[in-house]
């Protein structure tokens, strides 16, 4: 079926798994979400929610059109870029149509890490416009679900607190001396709920057992300077983007970044928008953290209305629900469960039984602030 010959029905659209192959090792908690009989750690550790960018991955380990959504309309599966290019002005508004082009303009994953990742780095958006021919850097963001039982304390590395030089952190790079790349950090602590921001340039990790909402620009553009985790050793044209190690390294931010700093700049603090009686919103993330994307959080407990003013990627983190447009209910959500929420339903509804949570994941251009939300 072709998007010219489908009925869109005006409801959020509930989005399935949608794996994608990492050069890392995790996913079990993934497999056991998505009812699998034997859950196992593979290098599927990722699950990139309502995507219209392809994955990169090693030619090796590469499939067609992997990372691009699927959306099941009327029993037929269709990819979700092709619905946006069909429908632009439907899903994401005239406006954003107009500024972006049938792109929602970020992406967003569930990251399951059974080990830490390796350390890497993004390029910023004025690294990409000026070096990489691309419009887009990788500006991200964690919204912490939860942390593997097993695991002592979740944590993530970012920037660097003992910065080395530039010849210096070339040499431990060529010579893979991970020790001593790790000295440079401090592992940072973080739990569920916690909200981390992690701007292009700035040396980072994601530490073992920390399952996680990640929201970003939409690219996979990325620097890795640890080649190798676990059994799986990097292809030295995979590790730098198709560059040199020279050239990853200009977009290195090297400066000292203490754990206070990173507590105080890189850790979000919530926004209050809306507080009623048995319904709050707050903002998590918005234009004073960064111009690439927007993330708020709804709370609440039985029927509430919220005007629907923008494209939206929700997910339920905590409870269970049923949402609601002009056509009609979802079937119920559990945890975890996601949907696709048009520019275009113009209202919806939310209904729980207990205290329920809405992850909403926006567009940059979202006026989060006119989305009313009402019981």
């Amino acid at each position: 079926m072709t998007p010219q010959e489908i009925s869109i029905p005006q409801t959020p659209l509930c989005l399935s798994a949608n794996r994608v192959w990492r050069s890392y090792i995790g996913g079990r908690l993934l497999d056991r979400n998505e009812g699998k009989a034997s859950p196992e750690d593979t290098h599927f550790p990722e699950d990139w929610i309502g995507s219209a960018v392809r994955a990169i991955n090693p030619v090796e380990h590469a499939r067609t059109d992997e990372g691009l959504a699927v959306v099941d309309l009327g029993g037929e599966p269709v990819r979700l870029d092709e619905l946006l290019s069909e429908f632009p002005e439907y899903f994401l508004g005239r406006d954003h149509f107009s500024l972006f082009g049938a792109q929602p303009e970020f992406l967003v994953k569930f990251i399951d890490a059974a080990e830490r990742l390796h350390f890497q780095c993004h390029p910023s958006k004025e690294f990409s416009l000026e070096r990489l021919n691309s419009c887009y850097g990788k500006f991200e963001a964690y919204y912490v679900l939860d942390v593997r039982p097993d695991v002592p304390q979740g944590e993530v590395f970012v920037g660097f607190q003992r910065p080395p030089s530039r010849e210096a952190l070339k040499a431990l790079i060529e010579r893979q001396d991970i020790d001593a790349i790790r000295d440079c950090f401090d592992p940072i602590p973080v739990k569920s709920g916690d909200v981390v921001i992690v701007p292009g340039g700035v040396p980072h990790a994601l530490g073992a057992g920390v399952l996680l909402v990640e929201i970003l620009e939409p690219s996979d553009w990325v620097a890795r300077f640890e080649f190798k985790r676990g059994e799986f050793l990097l292809p030295e044209k995979d590790r730098f983007m198709g560059r040199s190690l020279d050239f990853a390294l200009d977009m290195f931010d090297l400066r000292e970044k203490s754990f206070e700093d990173v507590r105080e700049n890189y850790f979000c603090r919530p926004e209050l928008l809306c507080d009623a009686k048995h319904a709050r919103r707050e903002r998590l993330i918005g234009p004073s953290h960064t111009d690439c994307f927007q993330v708020c959080k709804t709370t609440w407990t039985g029927r509430a209305q919220r005007i629907v003013n923008s494209y939206c990627i929700a997910i339920v983190v905590k409870g269970a629900c049923r949402l609601a447009g002009p056509d009609g209910w979802t079937q119920e959500l559990g945890l975890y469960d996601r949907v696709l929420i048009p520019h275009g339903m113009g209202q919806l509804t939310l209904e729980s039984t207990d205290e329920c949570k809405l992850l909403e994941c926006y567009p940059p251009t979202a006026q989060v602030e006119s989305e009313t939300l009402s019981l």
